[in-house]
């Protein structure tokens, strides 16, 4: 019976239907021969999809017989296919009060006012039609529908008994009838049309959840988890009765209930793979540490949609919530193989390889999600910091020369591409030209810190402009002062300023911050070289060795127990 629900959208079309009277009579006269020969001009037209020539010629049939109604209705069925719905309803209303008697005329009224919210005016019109014919269920159905807008409850019950007798018990009609008695305040005579239905569909979900959610609504729980039980004894497959059992156990927080139903849900039949996503949304939604229980369920929605990629996409969520980062990204990734061309799962791809300093990775998939999706510039920017970290200066630099221009209204965005294409520049010692990217780079965006530390950097490295350099860095220490690598960044700017002691000093104090970094480890290496302490330096330029030191001439450094400045 939900067909039935969507009557409100229709305006039938029944051009077969109206009753026509074009001879009434003697039809030799002239004005009944050119009322004749209008009206089947009008009627050709209109078949033929020329409206206007229907109405011109529909309007002279109206001019020979006012009282026509035939040629009203065709009007407003003209009017009606060029959705001018004021005049179509003035012309049905026409053809009613010309031909009272037409039930497809009263009809078309009758869903016309429906339309316009006329809910007095449509109840007439259907009250008519179902005394004309009495066992038609789409009127009876209309009919109830319009009583329950004018708050005829006990009428609109009526009506659906009368259907009722047509076409027997069905779920739908007692569901309505429920929620019709419910809203008098009349619970045991709904209850009683509900458990009627079930006698004849025992396992009717809508049924059950129908009680169910009322029983919850009155705070019965134990007879709404009773039914639920009942049903799942006698049918241990029925997906969506595990469902709802889960469900409630989860209200309960009866985890361990709650899951073992949930497995069951997944593991019968009749759930959809959408279905089982919102259950796995929803849950995520309401949880800080997701469950290991919640991640066996997306493992059992995937083994059943292995080549879904809505399963890895969720499992991803799961695991990134988690802060499982690598199993977050391989979930992802596996999504991918089965729908590439979803934006969602890329960026969270790429940002996991960025965060996990997978840099070869993004740079290989960073390419490619910029051919799927070349006007996406935070795409196009970790493509060209995948090329900067990777010693890809020349790529890196054509990278962010082509992203900056994608940019719109998003000055931090485009201030980070000249910031990496300095870096490009500095790298390939173009160091006039990485300096004049990074002065764009703070022009645009002054106030990032990030971007001020790697400039500062850069000129230590580079031995230029070191007042430049210390300006920025302090700048930036000002606001940040306990962060590691702004610290060592001031510690190699006095280095380069032969403020040796003052230089491991910082260092030092960086390397407290953050352990084990080979980059620290490396410079209190060198400023103790400086101090000469070569034992000393020997022994940190060893262990920053061992800890992947990316400076090329690092060995050359241990071999020749001698300072040479790195070279990344």
């Amino acid at each position: 019976m939900k067909q039935f629900l969507y009557f409100c959208a229709f305006l039938l079309v029944l051009t077969s239907c109206g009753t026509r009277k074009i001879a009434s009579g003697k039809t030799n006269s002239q004005d009944d021969l050119a009322y004749i020969q209008t009206f089947h001009n009008a009627m050709r037209y209109k078949v033929k999809g020329q409206l206007n020539n229907a109405i011109q010629a529909f309007d002279s049939c109206l001019l020979i017989r006012p009282t026509d109604d035939a040629a009203a209705y065709g009007l407003s069925q003209c009017y009606l296919q060029l959705d001018n719905k004021s005049k179509a309803a003035e012309y049905t209303e026409m053809a009613s009060k010309l031909d009272p008697d037409n039930i497809w005329y009263t009809q078309e009224l009758g869903y016309m006012y429906y339309n316009q919210g006329k809910f007095t005016e449509a109840e007439k019109c259907f009250a008519k039609m179902v005394k004309i014919q009495p066992n038609n269920v789409d009127w009876l159905f209309a009919h109830s529908e319009i009583l329950k807008r004018l708050g005829r409850q006990n009428d609109a019950i009526n009506s659906l008994n009368k259907m009722e007798d047509q076409l027997g018990v069905l779920p739908d009609l007692s569901i309505q009838k429920f929620e019709l008695y419910v809203s008098l305040k009349q619970d045991e005579k709904g209850i009683a049309e509900i458990q009627k239905a079930r006698d004849v569909y025992p396992d009717d979900l809508g049924l059950i959840g129908t009680l169910v959610d009322y029983y919850f609504s009155k705070r019965e729980i134990s007879k709404a988890q009773s039914m639920l039980v009942e049903l799942v004894k006698n049918d241990p497959s029925n997906a969506r009765a595990n469902l709802a059992l889960g469900d409630l156990y989860y209200r309960q927080m009866n985890k361990p209930e709650a899951y073992k139903y949930f497995k069951a849900a997944f593991l019968g039949t009749g759930l959809d793979i959408d279905t089982k996503m919102s259950v796995l949304l929803d849950m995520y939604e309401k949880q800080v540490v997701v469950d290991k229980e919640l991640i066996e369920l997306a493992d059992l929605l995937i083994a059943s949609y292995p080549d879904n990629a809505k399963g890895y996409s969720v499992k991803g969520d799961l695991m990134l919530r988690n802060g499982q980062k690598e199993e977050a990204l391989a979930a992802y990734k596996n999504a991918l193989k089965f729908e590439e061309n979803k934006f969602p799962i890329w960026n969270q791809v790429l940002m996991l390889e960025y965060e996990l300093v997978k840099f070869e990775d993004l740079y290989k998939d960073a390419r490619a999600c910029s051919a799927l999706f070349p006007t996406i510039s935070s795409v196009q920017l970790l493509y060209t910091i995948a090329c900067v970290q990777l010693d890809r200066f020349q790529e890196a630099i054509d990278a962010a020369d082509l992203g900056k221009d994608l940019v719109v209204d998003d000055p931090a965005t485009e201030a980070e591409f000249y910031a990496q294409k300095g870096d490009a520049l500095f790298g390939l010692k173009r160091y006039k030209e990485g300096a004049d990217a990074y002065d764009k780079a703070l022009a645009i965006f002054p106030s990032n810190s990030l971007t001020k530390n790697n400039y500062a950097m850069r000129l230590a490295l580079a031995n230029m402009d070191l007042p430049k350099a210390e300006k920025l860095i302090d700048e930036v220490l000002e606001g940040k002062p306990n962060q590691a690598p702004y610290i060592d960044t001031k510690g190699m700017i006095l280095f380069r300023q032969g403020k040796f002691k003052q230089a491991l000093e910082q260092f030092t104090i960086a390397d407290e911050l953050d352990k084990e970094n080979k980059n620290y480890i490396e410079h209190m290496g060198d400023a103790f070289f400086k101090l000469g302490d070569t034992n000393k330096a020997l022994e940190l330029w060893k262990k920053a060795l061992s800890l992947g030191s990316k400076n090329k001439l690092l060995t050359k450094k241990i071999q020749s127990k001698i300072y040479v400045d790195p070279e990344y």
